[in-house]
């Protein structure tokens, strides 16, 4: 309740501050005489978002009152807010933010590229929140062995880990670092509530994985952080890596991971793995 009731003058600073910026003739409106209001009045950003007068002035002086998806894309495109503006104002009224398809097509620039390549062989991934994999280098691919996931054709690091054997998953310690994952994962997953991709990423492989299934209904939540993960390598043995999360700017809720030895026999495997791996000139999935 007291979120809710801090939500609701920021939206309603947010309506009118967007309202003041979009003029008549940006929305092909004369301008009229004796204007005094800076951008469109509340009755005009009403009438071209197909709602009611009353309901729009409730809405833009924060009562608590109900709105729809539909009607929030309606002011959306009045007030000609571009995605993040969107998702902002979806938060502060309440509502499950779902984005376009073209919102969920994540791409990773040259700049984020070139600075996973450069720290191969050390392992390096991008993940967004939901865990879906972005961008790697080469020994991230070689320690994880990620395949696409079979119906979206996108690579999910905890589909991989949830859906492949106990003795074929990478990470040695499964009952220690999957819950956390999952835990991470939920924590992610509050800002995205009712959305239909993360909903229906969570039914598939609950459906898929039951130990996922159960750790999902504990409801745990952790942030993401820095561990210390052992992973298993068919040539060189067991890797203990700390691995390190790093924001990246103009990419919401995406991150890059690093894997780094945390000792010097795993430096030394880390070596041996890339002269194992050049040798063999191993393709990599």
């Amino acid at each position: 309740m007291a979120t809710a009731q801090r939500r609701r003058p920021e939206l309603a600073s947010f309506l009118r501050s967007r309202r003041a910026r979009v003029t008549p003739a940006d929305v092909g409106m004369p301008p009229g005489m004796r204007r005094r209001t800076p951008g469109l009045r509340r009755e005009e950003v009403a009438q071209l978002s197909g709602v009611g007068v009353t309901w729009y002035t409730w809405l833009e002086q924060g009562r608590p009152i109900n709105a729809s998806p539909q009607v929030l894309d309606a002011v959306a495109r009045t007030l000609r807010l571009d995605r993040p503006e969107r998702e902002h104002l979806y938060h502060l009224a309440e509502v499950p933010y779902e984005p376009g398809p073209e919102a969920l097509a994540q791409t990773v620039g040259p700049e984020v590229q070139g600075i996973l390549d450069a720290l191969d062989p050390q392992p390096a991934v991008v993940y967004n929140s939901r865990y879906d994999i972005l961008a790697t280098n080469p020994a991230y691919r070689q320690l994880f062995l990620i395949r696409p996931t079979v119906r979206t054709g996108v690579p999910n690091v905890l589909s991989t880990l949830f859906t492949v054997s106990e003795g074929r998953c990478p990470v040695v310690d499964r009952d220690k670092e999957l819950p956390v994952m999952v835990a991470t994962l939920r924590s992610a997953y509050g800002r995205h509530v009712g959305e239909a991709a993360w909903e229906d990423f969570i039914r598939r492989l609950s459906a898929a994985s039951p130990y996922f299934s159960e750790l999902w209904a504990s409801g745990d939540v952790s942030p993401p952080g820095r561990r210390v993960k052992t992973f298993r390598h068919d040539a060189v043995g067991e890797l203990r890596m700390s691995s390190l999360s790093l924001s990246i700017d103009g990419m919401p809720e995406c991150r890059i991971v690093t894997y780094t030895p945390a000792d010097e026999d795993t430096r030394e495997k880390v070596a041996l793995m890339e002269t194992w791996r050049s040798a063999r000139k191993i393709p990599l999935p």
